[in-house]
């Protein structure tokens, strides 16, 4: 499955399983790679908005940080839904 940036949604050139470095940015926007962001921990419902419970807290999910349980998600970012989940959410809500 590909991995894309959280910020602009570009395609990287990543796999789940590779060792990113905190130095590591997307070469379309130039935003952190090594964030809660793209982390497969995230998780906005979640406490500390983080699956991972041994982790410390990191109060900006967008900016690299020193987590030790950082894991590259794949797929599209969960903090940006596409249209279509948005649409089908409002359309419950209102029971379409």
């Amino acid at each position: 499955m590909s991995i894309f940036c959280y910020n602009c949604n570009t395609e990287l050139d990543f796999t789940e399983n590779d060792k990113i470095s905190r130095r590591e940015e997307c070469p379309s926007c130039g935003e952190g790679i090594y964030c809660c962001a793209m982390c497969q921990f995230h998780d906005s419902t979640a406490y500390n908005e983080c699956r991972e419970p041994m982790a410390n807290r990191v109060a900006e999910k967008t900016k690299v940080n020193f987590c030790t349980y950082f894991r590259l998600a794949a797929g599209r970012p969960s903090n940006k839904p596409d249209k279509d989940d948005l649409v089908k959410l409002a359309d419950s809500l209102f029971k379409k």
